[in-house]
C-alpha cells in the first residue's frame, strides 16, 4: 500500500474520532482539514436554509479556506479521506483540500460519517469533479465502528 495518510474534516468530532482509529489500525500519518474560520453550532444547524453550511453547499463553487496546508502529499501513495455527509455530499471544504493538493494517480479511499445518509452520492460527486483521482472505494460509518468491518472493506 505504500505510505498511507488519513486525512479528514470533522465539524463535530465524530469523523475525527473515526479517523484517529483508522490511522492507528493502518499505522498511517494523520492530517486534519481545518477551516480557517471554525464552524459554530449555529453554522451546522440542520435543516436551516440560512446557516453557513447550507449556504456553502448551495454554492457549488464556494471554497472555504483551510487553516494550514498539506506540504508533503507526494510522500503518500494511499489516502483515506474522511468527512461527514452534508446535504448528501462532501462538505465544500473537502473540495478545497482536493484542489490544493495533487492527488492525481493516488489511491483514495473515502470514509464518511453519517447516521442517515449513504456514501453513494458523495463518492459520485467526487469522482465526477476529480476524474484524475483514483477513488478506490467508499464506506459509511455510523456511531458503531467495528475494526473487522473496516479491515474487510480495505481488503
Amino acid at each position: 500500500m505504500g505510505k498511507v495518510l488519513v486525512s479528514y474534516f470533522s465539524a463535530t468530532g465524530a469523523t475525527k474520532r473515526l479517523a484517529q482509529k483508522l490511522a492507528k489500525i493502518l499505522y498511517a500519518d494523520v492530517f486534519e482539514i481545518e477551516p480557517e474560520v471554525k464552524y459554530t453550532e449555529d453554522d451546522l444547524k440542520w435543516p436551516s436554509r440560512t446557516n453557513r453550511s447550507f449556504l456553502e453547499m448551495k454554492n457549488k463553487r464556494f471554497r472555504p479556506l483551510v487553516s494550514h496546508k498539506l506540504d508533503n502529499v507526494d510522500e503518500y501513495s494511499t489516502i483515506f479521506l474522511g468527512f461527514p455527509v452534508w446535504y448528501n455530499s462532501a462538505p465544500t471544504i473537502v473540495n478545497t483540500f482536493l484542489e490544493e493538493n495533487n492527488f492525481a494517480g493516488k489511491d483514495v479511499y473515502v470514509f464518511v460519517t453519517s447516521g442517515v445518509h449513504a456514501v453513494d452520492k458523495s463518492i459520485r460527486d467526487l469522482q465526477r469533479a476529480y476524474p484524475s483521482i483514483r477513488f478506490i472505494g467508499a464506506k459509511r460509518f455510523s456511531g458503531r465502528f467495528r475494526e473487522k468491518d473496516f479491515m474487510d472493506w480495505v481488503s
